[in-house]
């Protein structure tokens, strides 16, 4: 069984691989199914990882937004056909960056 620490460091190489594919900018997301199926994959990483930290880490590390980041995933793995890109758009550009300098605090440690 992944440890949190473990499930911490799998958030933090979700996030480089969105961010890999994300560079390209708006319009190559909006134009690329095979970018936006890669970034979606890796968002669905990133809620898998979270829904594994342990309850007492999550209770440790408030300033992450758990349910709303294991949430995400079910919408992404349920809900498949309904995703839709602009949202996800809004995800990487709004929400991965607080996220990500919160997790990169928490590896330091």
């Amino acid at each position: 069984m992944r440890d949190d620490l473990l499930r911490f460091s799998d958030m933090a190489e979700a996030i480089r691989q969105i961010e890999r594919y994300a560079a390209e900018g708006k319009p190559v997301f909006e134009t690329s199914e095979l970018i936006q199926v890669w970034i979606v994959h890796h968002l669905q990483i990133l809620g898998e990882a979270a829904r594994g930290v342990s309850e007492v880490s999550q209770n440790d590390h408030p300033r992450i937004p758990w349910n709303k980041i294991i949430g995400f995933r079910n919408i992404l793995v349920h809900h498949y056909f309904a995703i839709d890109p602009e949202e996800i758009w809004k995800v990487i550009m709004v929400d991965i960056p607080p996220l990500k300098i919160e997790i990169e605090r928490i590896l330091k440690k």
